[in-house]
């Protein structure tokens, strides 16, 4: 998908005015294209009449292509990438993964490129974000990456309350699905402090401005920028140590409870068996009441079930002595 922007000016009163972004139908100086899922023939176009490094307009469209900064000396072309977040579903489990964002900032032009498309651009395409200018491509830029860095500490937020609610779940009772909503948890966080641990770098190499012209307003936009990536990573950090503890707590206590488990049958093997030795031995040669015999000679009988009776209760009161009931 290709599509093109550019700023206008929207007189709100007569001593004020606000940039507005709005759709148009060819490229021009100071636009915006933003390409998501682009198709070959849309890549071809972008290359031809913007004169883009072609691998500049690909880097971005591999996933597996981590954050950081490039520069071509031919066209003085900078390409950014940058990890962002995304929500995947997948029986009905809701996955957080990080995917790459290109920005690439060209003498007229700032484009972004992605291989799916990016719900953060949309509040700058609705006129969400203020002072939003397109000419001015550093800052633009900028705007974006903090877009960003708010959407990781939105979503890390959210993680945190689930986190809570399925911690009540587990204490209640623990399930399978709650572990496993923990063990994704713990995944996406992962991802999240991997990827933003690697934005920080890229920002931190866009702060020293060798290849990006910045102004004394876009330091200051960039410093606070740099400010929500450390804190995201922070909490990114804290949360997957929480998970971790909490998984490895769970996974104490369902192997405590198996071994109670254990102890209580095994407690009732041994009371079971120690009156079956008896039963075993004399069982044979009495007589039973059913027996014909039984009316002239019960006392063995009566015998071997008081002493049966008497063992378990020894048997028992020994093991829950012993604390093994």
């Amino acid at each position: 998908m290709l599509e093109i922007y550019r700023s206008k000016d929207a007189t709100l009163t007569s001593s004020k005015r606000i940039n507005q972004i709005d759709r148009v139908e060819e490229i021009s100086e100071d636009t915006w294209i933003n390409m998501y899922a682009p198709t070959e023939e849309e890549i071809s176009k972008v290359e031809n009449t913007l004169n883009i490094p072609q691998e500049f307009l690909r880097y971005p469209l591999d996933e597996e292509e981590r954050p950081r900064i490039d520069y071509d000396d031919d066209t003085g072309d900078v390409l950014v990438i940058v990890d962002i977040p995304y929500p995947r579903h997948e029986n009905n489990v809701v996955k957080y993964e990080t995917a790459p964002l290109g920005i690439i900032i060209s003498k007229k032009h700032i484009l972004t490129v992605s291989l799916r498309k990016v719900p953060i651009l949309d509040q700058f395409i609705d006129n969400r974000v203020k002072d939003c200018v397109l000419a001015y491509r550093t800052r633009f830029t900028i705007q974006i990456l903090f877009a960003i860095a708010k959407d990781y500490l939105r979503l890390l937020r959210f993680m945190d309350k689930s986190l809570e609610e399925a911690e009540k779940g587990l204490a209640k009772s623990i399930s399978n699905s709650d572990l496993y909503k923990m063990l994704e948890w713990g995944k996406s966080l992962i991802y999240f402090s991997t990827s933003l641990k690697s934005n920080e770098a890229v920002l931190e190499k866009l702060m020293r401005g060798r290849l990006v012209k910045q102004y004394e307003e876009d330091e200051d936009l960039l410093e606070d920028v740099i400010i929500e990536y450390k804190q995201a990573h922070e909490m990114a950090d804290i949360y997957a140590s929480i998970v971790n503890g909490t998984m490895d707590a769970y996974a104490s206590i369902i192997n405590n409870n198996m071994n109670v488990i254990m102890k209580i049958l095994a407690a009732a093997t041994i009371v079971l068996t120690v009156p079956n030795l008896f039963t075993s031995f004399f069982g044979q040669n009495i007589d039973f009441p059913w027996d014909a015999g039984f009316s002239s000679n019960p006392i063995p009988f009566i015998v071997l079930t008081v002493v049966t009776v008497v063992s378990m209760v020894v048997s028992f009161i020994i093991l829950k002595k012993k604390d093994f009931l």
